[in-house]
Formats: structure tokens, sequence, C-alpha cells
């Protein structure tokens, strides 16, 4: 027990007319340290289990045990572990930015002082610190989502929960909060996200787990699971004429190809092949993201 962060075993939530199982026996372990992904599409049962664990919905049955305390027998003790930033804005919006952030503190036991020392750190660091007197109301959508993250964080979990992070955010501040996951996550906090974003998950997690209808269908970590493509298409950018090339090439512009990479085939094959036809390879990435392909798949069987 002493490496996980998270033990759930048998997890059952059941709706009160007994027809409809948004989570049906789910068996989930997450260890310290890592980030983990967990993917699905709506109604797949996300945003449940994160209800569970934060106490928002009752389980039907089963165990969560937390950084090794049962959930059920030490609610309030077990839950000073996590921090969580659900999808919506769920703070007042006429509250002052500092007093949200202050006031979470206290719910934790954290002295006043420290409190305000600790959300002065968070907040210059997530980049609002000159917000700490505007109400949150007037805040952009972006740092009321960087809001949400200081308020989890303001109690120093080693469990934090991302719940569709980057949802609403512009591509810039989305590439700033990878960032920032990634340096919590190596200060040792254990990092749980669920997302659309399946570029997010290829990028930021150690492990996935995919999910749906509240079933968990597979976890492994994101090189197995992309290991079981079969193949992989390309875009590649070249400089050269392009002519007499094999079929396996499909011309989209001048200077650019796509092709497909078979599963167990190298690279180089593709780069040596088309230099001996005269031409130089300039660039190379997916045409799609490729965990995509495998969640779809997965969610399709």
């Amino acid at each position: 027990m002493v490496d996980i962060a998270l033990d759930i075993k048998g997890l059952y939530k059941t709706y009160s007319d007994g027809k409809v199982k948004a989570l049906n026996g789910v068996d989930l372990t997450i260890y310290k340290g890592e980030i983990f992904g967990l993917l699905g599409p709506n109604g797949a049962g996300k945003s449940t289990l994160i209800n569970v664990l934060t106490t928002l919905a009752n389980k039907t049955s089963g165990e969560i045990i937390i950084n090794g305390l049962d959930f059920a027998k030490f609610p309030s003790e077990a839950k000073t572990y996590l921090g969580v930033v659900p999808q919506e804005f769920n703070f007042h919006w006429f509250e002052k930015v500092e007093d949200i952030v202050v006031q979470q503190a206290g719910y934790y036991g954290m002295p006043a002082g420290e409190a305000k020392e600790r959300a002065e750190i968070l907040l210059k660091r997530l980049g609002l610190w000159d917000k700490k007197d505007t109400v949150s109301m007037k805040l952009s959508g972006g740092m009321k989502r960087r809001l949400m993250i200081v308020r989890a964080l303001i109690h120093k979990p080693e469990i934090l929960i991302l719940d569709e992070p980057s949802a609403g955010v512009d591509v810039d501040l989305r590439r700033e909060m990878w960032e920032f996951v990634r340096e919590l996550n190596q200060e040792g906090v254990t990092i749980i996200l669920t997302t659309h974003y399946l570029e997010e998950a290829e990028n930021l997690c150690d492990r996935v787990g995919i999910i749906n209808k509240g079933n968990i269908l597979e976890i492994g970590t994101v090189k197995a699971l992309l290991s079981e493509l079969k193949k992989d298409t390309l875009v590649l950018d070249t400089v050269g004429e392009i002519k007499g090339l094999p079929k396996r090439y499909r011309v989209i512009e001048e200077g650019r190809l796509e092709t497909d990479l078979l599963q167990g085939e190298d690279l180089y094959t593709i780069t040596n092949e088309l230099h001996s036809k005269g031409l130089q390879v300039t660039g190379i990435r997916n045409k799609t993201n490729r965990l995509e392909e495998v969640f779809i798949n997965k969610v399709k069987d």
C-alpha cells in the first residue's frame, strides 16, 4: 500500500430507479507520483467517479482507499489528501480572489497567517497576485480556471484531481497549464485528470484508463496503448522534386506527402526511401492524434 495513492475496488453507483449503473464495478489503482488520465465520452462515468471521491455523490457499493485510509471509515482525514478542480466554476462571484483561497484553507484547519502566506505563493506562481483584490466574476475564463487550481492546492494535497482542466481555455493557456501540471508532479504531487483533449493525455500522462458506460475498458501506459495501432499515418514535409515515388506515398501538395507507417516498421525505412528518390525530409508529424484512434477503437468494441 505504501506506493498506492488511490485504490478503488468494485465501485458501483446505481441511480435510485435501479436501471442505470453510472459505475459498474470499477477497479482502479493509481500509484503515488504518477500522472493518470481518465478518458471517456460524455456519460461514460468520469464525473460520477470524481463526485463519489469528493462525496458529492454516494457510492452504492465498493471500497475506496486513499493513502492507505478507508474512505468510508475516515472520510474527513482521507479528504485532506485530495485537492479537486471541478469542471464548473463554483466559487462566490462577489468574493475577492485572495479571500476565496484563504477561506478554503480555513476548511482544512490552516491558521490564517499560514494561509495568507501560501495563498500569496500560489497566486504569484499562477500569475494571479495582481488580481488578489479583484472579485472573481471580473476574471477572464482562464484566470478563473487558474483560481480553481490555486484553491485546490492551498491545503497542500498529495493528490490533485483535475476534471477537464483545459475546458474553455485557449491553446497558449492550455500549454502553460500542462507545464504547471508537470512541475507539480515533479514536486511529488500525484495527478489524476479527466480530459476530452486526447493530445493532453498523450503529452502528460504516464498511464491512462479508458472508461465507457461505467466500465473500465483498459488501463495501460500510453506507450503500450499506442503499440496496439496497426498503422500510424504520417505527414512528411520534403524538399526536392516529387516524382517516381512508390504507391505508399500520397501527395498532399508540393513539398508535402502522406504515408502509413505500419506496426513494427522503422521510420528510417521511409526517410531512406525518400532520400534515394532525391527528396530531403525536413519535418515529420502524425496526421491524427494516435491515442484518439486507440480510444475510438476501444469504445466501439
